[in-house]
């Protein structure tokens, strides 16, 4: 462990005692939650992110290990691993330099080169190989190795399945195809073509028609669009090498130094054409595919982390209201806790009695905030419903929320279970109000893709997608705390240590109990063991329960601790949390010991000052212009507020009220120079924009967030 340790240290720019010790708890079974919260120093404080990259990496790191000794196991069965081969297999950094070793000795198919080899003509390759001829004494050895019986009928047949010998040793040479590689991804081009039968339909695809950028710089939602393009049989694509290059140099190294100078351009010639660039551009081509995936799947863990820690309007009594025109306005009200008090269906052009009815619904329980789905219908509902609520005296506030997968938690089992009796047209709305109460614990029920903050999540690798956005879900939600009285099985699920099966127990052990006492009332759920207990109790909160500290997140494995910084304090530890002034008073340097550092001594005194802080900002409902309801309403030059919903690699989605979210370009984000969007702005983020431009046609917004002057420069 300590060279793995090591080695990963370099890569990461991490202490190695950093790198060693996340190793050894993640082989104890610790999860990266607990590691990053309640071991920091153990690994010198080292957050979710660090810990994450150590583990992914330590991962290949070792798959990279168990391949080299199945490679080296391989070579030696075959009597082929010399001093020289070994050297160079032990010493390959990576998995394709291990297969590009492996290569020669790969079981494989018959080939040219194996029926050359057959027919008795590999000492002619070998003596045009080690120049023992020239290109006239290749020909003249050719002669004696025409043998009808062995369907070598000329000289020329000789010669060229000497080359194709020749060829693939070539092609299989680890050194050259790593030139070939390299060069290739350096000057390389990706070019995309439209399929002319179909342009017509590939409209959409337009800016690819006849698309070229070299391989270095593409950037990932261009790659990911052109391989849409070629999914959907719309367009062909390729990457370009630049052959003239790589044949001067292959010549370079396989032939000046040998005389039989003719042959040997010939056989560089079809090593490079049908052996090497057909499979180097296929490498290639997948790696431009894996790179733009990592860009997206990236892109989208960062917007679903944003989404999943969005401001909580916290505990009030929620309207939630699903719009529609002809189906009518799907309406339910949810308690303090999200439980659903009442259902009902409004109907927009019923004016007067929309207005009285939902009049009606927020008198008779006293709703504080009405939420309202931002999808067809939104504006008109928004509208309808501060009209017949504007001489309601004290009127509660109204929020128009991101309703992307409510339709897909509305058909899901959880939803099922959740609202059995409830037609699945009504679930969506009291999911809409749960959304406003808490973000998270709604969305955590919902598959990450169909929450639309991603880019192309479709199209990137499903395994790779599930598994990064799994992280951030996990993250996220131990960041915040989970309440272990009132949170669904879906939430539950995402605490570290316990997933789906414990957390139903959970919930199946809390209603026997009729609620939890105690953090300690986990250890009596069916399956959850002190190795479980460790991981989540930390991350679970039993407000109201027997111990004080059991609603905050300092850990049961250090009660005993703050028990002792109260009494040493001669405060009582009801008294003790949240009073600044006795908590000024504790000396963190007299706790300090082997096991407890002072970070985790500062986490506590912070915790101590704000018990169960939830580390989400304040809710701060968006405002939009009431007199712009559509796309039509909108002019070049105005100034709107609007609400970031998806940030991708070239700029970022803004909602700004008119059911078509409007792009702000990267050139247009800032008044300087942006790279990355995601260091400037974030999905939920409040923003102020213009209006650059207005295509009714493909019913596109172009928006800046420029300076105005800047914008009406541009535009």
């Amino acid at each position: 462990m300590r060279n793995l340790a090591d080695r990963l240290a370099r890569e990461l720019a991490l202490g190695a005692r950093q790198v060693e010790a996340a190793l050894e708890l993640f082989g104890a079974g610790a999860t990266l939650p607990f590691i990053a919260r309640y071991r920091k120093e153990a690994t010198g404080g080292l957050d979710e992110r660090q810990l994450a990259d150590v583990r992914e990496r330590a991962d290949y790191l070792r798959e990279l290990e168990s391949r080299r000794a199945a490679i080296l196991e391989a070579v030696a069965a075959q009597g082929a691993l010399d001093a020289a081969l070994r050297r160079r297999i032990e010493t390959a950094e990576t998995k394709q330099a291990l297969e590009d070793l492996y290569l020669p000795y790969r079981p494989k198919r018959r080939t040219r080169a194996t029926i050359a080899r057959e027919r008795g003509l590999e000492p002619l390759a070998d003596a045009i190989w080690s120049s023992a001829v020239d290109d006239a004494g290749a020909a003249a050895s050719a002669a004696a190795f025409v043998a009808a019986d062995r369907g070598v009928a000329s000289v020329e047949d000789a010669l060229q399945g000497a080359r194709d010998i020749l060829a693939e040793r070539v092609a299989e040479d680890a050194d050259l195809r790593a030139l070939v590689r390299e060069r290739t991804r350096a000057a390389g081009v990706v070019r995309s073509k439209v399929v002319k039968a179909k342009a017509d339909a590939a409209a959409k695809y337009r800016d690819y028609f006849d698309y070229a950028e070299p391989v270095r710089r593409i950037p990932s939602h261009r790659m990911l669009a052109v391989r849409r393009g070629e999914a959907e049989g719309l367009l062909r694509w390729s990457v370009e090498a630049p052959v003239e290059e790589l044949l001067r140099a292959l010549g370079t190294r396989v032939v000046r130094p040998r005389r039989a100078k003719r042959e040997l351009d010939r056989v560089v010639e079809d090593a490079y054409t049908r052996l090497i660039a057909p499979s180097i551009e296929a490498e290639l081509a997948s790696e431009l595919k894996a790179n733009a995936d990592e860009e997206a799947i990236r892109i989208f863990g960062a917007n679903l982390e944003q989404l999943l820690l969005a401001p909580p309007a916290g505990e009030r009594v929620v309207l939630g209201l699903d719009p529609g025109f002809r189906t009518g306005v799907k309406a339910a009200v949810v308690s303090k806790t999200g439980a659903v008090l009442e259902v009902s269906t409004l109907f927009l052009h019923r004016g007067d009695a929309f207005a009285r009815e939902l009049r009606a619904l927020v008198a008779r329980h006293q709703v504080e905030l009405i939420a309202i789905g931002n999808g067809t219908a939104s504006r008109e509902t928004e509208s309808a419903a501060r009209d017949a609520l504007r001489d309601a005296g004290a009127a509660p506030q109204v929020v128009v929320v991101n309703e992307a997968g409510a339709s897909v938690y509305s058909a899901s089992d959880i939803a099922r279970e959740e609202l059995p009796e409830l037609d699945v047209s009504l679930r969506g709305a009291p999911s809409i109000a749960r959304r406003l109460q808490d973000p998270l614990a709604e969305l955590v029920k919902i598959d990450p893709k169909s929450i639309g903050v991603g880019q192309y999540q479709h199209d990137v690798s499903e395994p790779l997608l599930k598994k990064r956005l799994d992280e951030v879900v996990e993250i996220c939600v131990n960041r915040v705390g989970v309440e272990a009285n009132t949170a669904s099985p879906s939430l539950l699920a995402y605490v570290a240590g316990i997933g789906p099966t414990l957390a139903r127990n959970i919930v199946n052990a809390r209603d026997a109990k009729r609620g939890f006492r105690s953090r300690r009332d986990l250890l009596g759920v069916p399956r959850l063991g002190p190795k479980a207990f460790e991981q989540a109790s930390g991350f679970i909160r039993v407000r109201g329960g027997t111990h004080p500290l059991d609603a905050t997140a300092v850990h049961p494995e250090r009660y005993a601790l703050v028990e002792r910084m109260a009494a040493d304090t001669g405060v009582p530890l009801e008294r003790l949390i949240a009073d600044d002034a006795a908590i000024d008073r504790i000396p963190l340097d007299r706790y300090v010991g082997e096991e407890v550092g002072l970070p985790t001594l500062r986490d506590i005194v912070a915790e101590l000052r704000k018990p169960g802080r939830d580390p989400r900002d304040r809710f701060e409902p968006p405002a939009f212009r009431q007199d712009v309801q559509s796309i039509t309403d909108l002019v070049p030059g105005m100034r709107l507020d609007g609400v970031v919903t998806n940030v991708v690699a070239f700029g970022a989605f803004v909602d700004v009220g008119v059911h078509q979210d409007g792009l702000v370009h990267v050139s247009q984000l800032a008044d300087h120079f942006v790279k990355d969007p995601a260091g400037v702005v974030r999905a939920g983020q409040k923003v102020r924009v213009t209006v650059l431009t207005v295509d009714l046609e493909r019913n596109r917004i172009a928006l800046s967030m420029k300076n105005p002057a800047a914008a009406r420069d541009r535009a």
